[in-house]
């Protein structure tokens, strides 16, 4: 048996160059038995964690808490009047003052005699006659005390044979609806929530009165006015004004006014009841609008969360997250972070399976070959065709491991483009020292021009380090397409606000309807005559892959003369200037 093991030009085809091997190696054809298949693990689903639908919304509960107590806490402060029942208090201490100070002076004209030495003093009978008289005119309670301190006369007690008869005015029945009754109870439930705090003396009824019981009085009877304010037990007010009741400046004794404070309580029920329906109103309106506010907010977040929950538990991609981007607001910003973010995930996951498609390929190949090699190489008897057979060997290994290296940095690439600080890089100074470099390993390859302009600023935002890995691999690239006497040529320059770079060499050019495909991964266009897996077919793809990071883009062309023919390529990259 003949063995051909001349090399071939060109890249063959990993299968074909598989099948080459077997038909050279093998003295008998034999029937191979099919590659052992990957099985897939079973991954275990993530843990659906139950969430109790609420009831109501918690955001609804903290809107309507917030604006209700907005709206109570300065209610509570205007139904406590305490200035504006302090100015009902003082107007009616005025009017009993002067309502005292007419029925004294009718006291001392009327109530009032000369003794039989001369001296003047008080009638009981014509100054309780006159008093029952002014006082059915007033409606308040007028008592009079001598000089001793005695009671005189009381506007609410008759003397009569039987005794002394207590007059206790009741005010007429009111007619009260359901409707008024209820807002009554209401009322009362309200200020019995009010923190009650007695101000004044609390009052009693003294039988039998004096004078010495009420400071007022004793005021009176030394000739000035007195003014006192008392508080009953359910919360009423009593007024006592007394005046001097004289006769040509001579004290004869003191007036005792009294007024209940059902006026100043009726006044202030009023004030309190119209504080209270403007609260009612506004109530109403406050958690309307609570409502309408909670609808507006909490009900798109809580659907948003729900969509959420479907992506993150369906097994498709049929769910679609609402679109809010025409409110115009957060929740219109987040909806449409969320569908970004969404359609960034599955393109993501899209590319993961691509590429570990496209690895699982790739690594196939050479394992294919290897694994043919291998299992004939024990069948050989010739030592010659064993060593040629395990130089394949070696070559399928490096290629491998150089694949599997290339495919270890370019899935490592984006874990480390987004935690990597980037900082200002200067273009000009890279490629300068990049074209040393190349001038200095470059052997027999290519010379390197580089052309940068002058007074331009070329500094970038960027990582320097994978900015570096892009022009090499681009000048790399160039040197290994550039024919003998070829040239790679560089050439830097500030376009608006981006900086824009060029590397052109002499080559072949690319392949028509190739422009845009030579940046896929894997894909490899060698030039004639390279050993089949030098490259594996990566650089291009992460070139592409750093500058879109940055921000840049990248593209590739052929240089053309004026007759059509390809003088060679060139790829030009443009980034942001920083």
């Amino acid at each position: 048996m003949t063995l051909s093991l001349e090399p071939r030009l060109g890249p063959p085809d990993a299968g074909a160059l598989a099948a080459e091997k077997r038909e050279a190696l093998q003295p008998t054809l034999r029937r191979e038995r099919p590659a052992p298949t990957l099985r897939a693990e079973r991954v275990a689903p993530l843990p659906r964690v139950r969430r109790r639908r609420r009831r109501t919304s918690p955001l609804l509960r903290r809107i309507l808490t917030l604006n209700v107590l907005a709206l109570i806490i300065p209610i509570v402060g205007l139904l406590y009047l305490d200035q504006y029942r302090d100015s009902l208090i003082t107007a009616e201490l005025e009017a009993l003052k002067t309502e005292g100070q007419l029925f004294a002076v009718a006291l001392g004209e009327t109530g009032v005699t000369a003794g039989d030495l001369g001296d003047e003093k008080l009638m009981p009978e014509a100054a309780r006659l006159t008093l029952r008289r002014m006082v059915e005119i007033s409606k308040n309670r007028a008592r009079l005390f001598a000089l001793d301190g005695s009671l005189v006369a009381d506007s609410l007690s008759l003397l009569t044979p039987e005794g002394q008869i207590v007059i206790v005015p009741l005010e007429p029945p009111k007619p009260q609806s359901l409707f008024e009754a209820l807002l009554n109870d209401i009322y009362d439930w309200v200020v019995e929530l009010l923190p009650s705090s007695r101000r004044w003396p609390l009052y009693r009824e003294n039988s039998p009165d004096r004078a010495d019981i009420y400071p007022e009085v004793g005021r009176a009877l030394a000739g000035e006015v007195g003014r006192a304010v008392y508080e009953r037990t359910s919360g009423s007010v009593v007024l006592h004004v007394a005046v001097p009741v004289q006769r040509y400046r001579q004290v004869m004794g003191a007036l005792l006014m009294s007024s209940e404070g059902g006026a100043i309580d009726a006044a202030v029920r009023s004030v309190r009841f119209d504080i209270l329906k403007v609260f009612g109103v506004a109530l109403a309106i406050t958690i309307l609008l609570s409502l309408y506010l909670a609808r507006t907010i909490a009900r798109p977040i809580r659907r948003l969360a729900e969509i959420a929950e479907r992506v993150r538990r369906g097994q498709g991609r049929q769910i679609d997250i609402p679109d809010f981007t025409r409110r115009r607001d957060e929740i219109g910003d987040l909806s449409g972070a969320l569908r970004d973010m969404t359609a960034a995930l599955w393109a993501r996951m899209d590319a993961i399976e691509r590429f570990a498609a496209d690895v699982a390929h790739e690594i196939k190949n050479p394992l294919t070959s290897l694994r043919s090699a291998v299992e004939t190489v024990a069948r050989l008897e010739d030592p010659k065709q064993q060593k040629r057979l395990i130089t394949i060997i070696l070559d399928d290994v490096e290629r491998l491991n150089r694949l599997i290296s290339d495919i270890s940095d370019a899935s490592r690439l984006d874990a480390e483009l987004s935690r990597a600080e980037m900082g200002p890089v200067d273009i000009a100074n890279m490629l300068r020292a990049l074209a040393d470099l190349h001038e200095v390993t470059k052997g027999d390859g290519p010379p390197l021009k580089i052309e940068i302009a002058s007074l331009q600023s070329l500094v970038v935002h960027g990582i320097e380090g994978r900015l570096v890995q892009v022009w090499r691999n681009l000048i790399s690239n160039a040197a290994s397409f550039s024919p003998p006497g070829g040239s790679i040529r560089i050439a830097a320059a500030r376009e608006g606000d981006r900086v824009r770079v060029s590397v052109a060499d002499d080559g072949p050019g690319i392949p028509v309807g190739k422009l845009t495909a030579i940046f896929d991964r894997f894909y490899s266009e060698r030039p004639a005559g390279e050993k089949f897996g030098t490259h594996s077919g990566l650089g291009l793809s992460i070139s592409r892959q750093i500058v879109e990071a940055h921000g840049g883009h990248i593209a590739a062309e052929n240089r053309t003369a004026p007759d059509g023919r390809i003088l060679g390529a060139v790829f030009i990259v443009t980034l942001p200037a920083g």
